[in-house]
């Protein structure tokens, strides 16, 4: 049966990751009212944008606790960027919003409009991948729950932890499925599967 995942569509890049993971064969629905949530959903996928924006329309539409208490639970999720800040429990220098992943992040750590670069690192078990940054976040420590996936200039820019994935740059907006693969494999099937 084809994973269904819900890509969360209130604001910021959600169409570029519905077409990564339709790529690969993966069906998404818009998560976009407390309702969506409701359906059989195998993952969620908290895309960049205004992570501050993003968690007034969690709180103001109703979905803040349900979504919340889904990861919370074990539903995989993969933040990018501003879904990075959403999961994360400390955030240096703005408000925390779901606190569900033992890590403390830096928000806007690589400045603004103009910080913005591209760069290509290793990821633990994925591979070299192409690695677009827009005022993007770094990951400043993780806690022991969590793991380091990638490193840029000394900065944590990928992590998981259980079925969390995080990535300080946005692998929605290149052509390689990699990073959206590797949440795939390793954290939705294998948890459909069982394993």
């Amino acid at each position: 049966m084809t994973p269904l995942l819900g890509v969360l569509a209130l604001q910021g890049a959600f169409a570029e990751h519905e077409a990564m993971f339709g790529k690969l064969g993966a069906a998404t629905v818009e998560i976009r009212q407390s309702r969506d949530l409701d359906q059989q959903l195998d993952a969620i996928v908290l895309p960049g944008g205004e992570s501050t924006v993003q968690g007034k329309l969690l709180r103001d539409l109703g979905m803040f606790d349900r979504l919340r208490e889904l990861i919370a639970n074990g539903l995989p999720v993969f933040g990018t960027c501003a879904g990075l800040l959403l999961l994360a429990k400390h955030v240096e220098d703005g408000d925390t919003h779901l606190a569900v992943m033992d890590m403390t992040v830096k928000r806007n750590a690589y400045g603004r409009q103009l910080g913005s670069f591209f760069t290509r690192a290793e990821v633990k078990g994925v591979g070299d991948v192409p690695m677009t940054f827009i005022r993007a976040p770094y990951i400043e420590s993780v806690g022991e729950g969590a793991e380091v996936l990638a490193r840029v200039d000394g900065h944590i820019v990928a992590a998981q932890q259980n079925a969390m994935l995080v990535t300080s740059f946005h692998p929605e907006l290149n052509d390689d499925l990699s990073m959206h693969r590797y949440f795939l494999d390793t954290m939705v099937l294998r948890r459909r599967s069982g394993a």
